[in-house]
Order: structure tokens, then C-alpha cells, then sequence
């Protein structure tokens, strides 16, 4: 499909573009444009594809998007590399589970290679934005929802697919310290047969109270329980866990379908396996994670996803239960996987896996 290309009217100057991103944060920098394709069913799919100026969006009040949720959404990076390059981290991956959450939300699949062709033309046409901070990249967020105007409970017939970028820093203020960690007895993030599998907006507003409640009392992040029996550890509120025992062995949580499917996820238990640790996906209880910090056979507690990479975990706290694992700070897998993983991403260590793709 061939995008149309629409001028910008007033592109950021480059001395202001240099200021911003010398501090991007995380999240709050947009860059000057996005991509926008239009689905109808009526139409024959996808059509229209543009890369244009970043703007508002008009929609009508009756788009199915506000009044049933049909939406998903993906999260990626571009990395600025020594040559002045920009690579992306395992971006078909990506492309997939977007089409995997897709499915699963009753909307429209993307071909893969269009998904990717749109990411292509963006970085390229804002490639100015990535900044050399430390921890730095260009963050990628592709999303698409329900845009046709009705009121009625079945899948929409007309969608929007947009892909915006941000220029952004380390997610966690601390970097690559440890977090503290809430555990929600209260609430669940996921439920078997629900969407816990899919990237969808909802997942996360569900996730919102309970995380709001670990900020209050002193945490970063909070981890979910399985919704069963309120006793499986999940996964965070937008991160998988990884469980490092003292003789070798690795824990994380099983795909069972309410666990998002984290490429960092699939990408650590590669690394890891590497360094000749056997990793094993199997369910963990919380009061198993106590026991074993508290006699000390976990090492450690590594959290990773897109946004955060590899961070680790360091204290665990709830309504009645407290434990730290290890010193409490970082451990040496921690470090040497976030090295690792961010050296790939960024060229400066050997790509072994065929994980990264150029982008001019």
C-alpha cells in the first residue's frame, strides 16, 4: 500500500527539538507526525494510508471505541546507534501480537508487512527526535480502535489504525535500581477466557486502583494474583517476572492466557538460556517468592518489559505480608541481562539472534 505523504505546516525547530529531548521523560515528548490507515469493512479493509502532521482526532460521539472498547495497542522502540542509525528490537514480533490482540477483540487483522511499513515511515521521517541520553530511544505506539458511529453491542465495521512516536528516557526514575513491588489482594488483573492475553486499553485501566494503591503506600509497580485462587503470581502491571533461584534455575510464570506475552519475556528466557540457566515456565505462588527470599535460595526478582527493559526487584510489600529479596538492590543477573539486552538493541553487542532490523 503506498502513503500518502501531507505536509507540515510548522515542524518543531531543531534548536527546540535539541532542548526537549536533552530531557525527553517518558511519555509526555510527541514527535512532529504519525501515520493513520482507515479500515471498512464496506471498502474492501484497509485503505488510505497517510503520514502526515500530528494532530488531533475527530471523532463522531457515537464511535463504537467509547461505548464498548474495542481497542489495542502495541509498544516498541527505536534505537539510535553509534553510525547514526535507527534499529528496531524484534518489530514482526510485535506485529504479530498486534494481530493476536486484534483477533481476540473481534477487529481487524493488519498484514504483517504493513503494520511494518508504517513503523518504517515513521521513524525515517522523524528520526531527528531520538535522543542520546542515556536509556534513551524513540518510543513507537501503534494502536487501533473502533471508529464507526453506532449504538449496538457487536463488532464495529469501520477502524483506525494510528502509530505516534515519543522520545523518551528511562521509564523508572531510579533507572536501573530496584523497585519496590504492591501486591494486590483485592483486585485481578485477568481472568481465564477474558483479555488478559491481549494488549487492550482495558486491561490497563483495570489496573489503575490497585496501582494507585501501591504508589500510596510507598511502591513503584504492583503485581497481580491469578483470579482463581488469589495465589499464583501473574505478572506486574505492565511487566513479566522472572524468579532467579541459587542453583541456576530460573521461574516465570506460564502463558496460560491471562498473561501478556512480553517480547522483552521471550527475548530474556533466550539470554538466559545462553548464559546456562535453565529457565522453566511454571506456576510460582506469592507465599512460595516469601519463602524462598526470605531462606535466601531466590537471588533475584527481575521485571522486564518494552518500557522498563530488565528491572529489578528489590523489596515485595502487601496488606499483610513484607519481604526483600536478596541485599535489596541489584543483582548480577539483573545487570548483566539489562547490559546484554540493551547492548543488542543498541548495537554496541553482537546480534547473535537476528533480533534488531535497520531503519536507514
Amino acid at each position: 500500500m503506498d502513503f500518502e505523504h501531507l505536509p507540515h505546516p510548522a515542524p518543531v525547530p531543531g534548536e527546540s527539538r535539541q532542548q526537549a529531548i536533552a530531557d525527553p521523560g517518558f511519555g509526555t515528548l510527541f514527535t512532529d507526525h504519525m501515520v493513520v490507515i482507515d479500515y471498512d469493512a464496506d471498502k474492501g479493509g484497509w485503505h488510505k494510508a497517510t503520514l502526515g502532521p500530528r494532530e488531533p482526532i475527530s471523532l463522531d460521539p457515537a464511535a463504537a471505541v467509547l461505548h464498548y472498547a474495542q481497542e489495542i495497542f502495541e509498544g516498541m522502540k527505536a534505537y539510535k546507534h553509534a553510525d547514526g542509525s535507527l534499529a528496531l528490537f524484534r518489530p514482526e514480533q510485535n506485529a504479530r501480537r498486534f494481530n493476536a490482540s486484534a483477533k481476540r477483540m473481534a477487529m481487524p487483522e493488519m498484514p504483517e508487512e504493513l503494520f511494518l511499513d508504517s513503523i518504517r515511515q515513521l521513524v525515517s521521517k522523524d528520526r531527528d527526535w531520538a535522543p542520546t541520553v542515556e536509556g534513551g530511544a524513540l518510543y513507537l505506539r501503534p494502536f487501533m480502535f473502533a471508529s464507526e458511529a453506532f449504538l449496538g453491542v457487536r463488532p464495529a465495521r469501520q477502524y483506525k489504525y494510528i502509530l505516534i512516536a515519543s522520545p523518551v528516557g528511562n521509564y523508572f526514575k531510579s533507572g536501573s535500581k530496584s523497585v519496590k513491588i504492591w501486591i494486590s489482594s483485592d483486585y485481578v488483573r485477568a481472568a481465564p477466557g477474558g483479555t488478559g492475553a491481549a494488549k487492550t486499553g482495558g486491561n490497563y485501566a483495570a489496573s489503575l486502583v490497585p496501582q494507585a494503591e501501591g504508589i500510596e503506600n510507598g511502591c513503584d509497580q504492583v503485581v497481580f494474583l491469578d483470579a482463581v485462587e488469589k495465589k499464583w503470581v501473574e505478572e506486574l502491571g505492565g511487566m513479566n517476572l522472572f524468579f532467579v533461584m541459587d542453583n541456576g534455575r530460573v521461574v516465570t510464570p506460564p502463558l496460560t492466557g491471562t498473561i501478556l506475552p512480553g517480547i522483552t519475556r521471550d527475548s530474556l528466557i533466550e539470554l538466559l538460556r545462553g548464559e546456562g540457566l535453565t529457565v522453566s515456565e511454571e506456576l510460582y505462588s506469592i507465599d512460595q517468592w516469601q519463602s524462598d527470599a526470605d531462606s535466601g535460595k531466590l537471588l533475584e526478582t527481575l521485571a522486564c518489559g518494552t518500557a522498563a527493559v530488565v528491572t529489578p526487584v528489590g523489596e515485595v510489600t502487601g496488606k499483610d505480608r513484607s519481604f526483600t529479596i536478596g541485599s535489596g538492590g541489584p543483582g548480577q543477573i539483573a545487570t548483566k541481562m539489562r547490559e546484554r539486552l540493551t547492548g543488542i538493541q543498541l548495537g554496541t553487542v553482537e546480534d547473535k539472534y537476528g533480533w534488531v532490523m535497520k531503519v536507514g
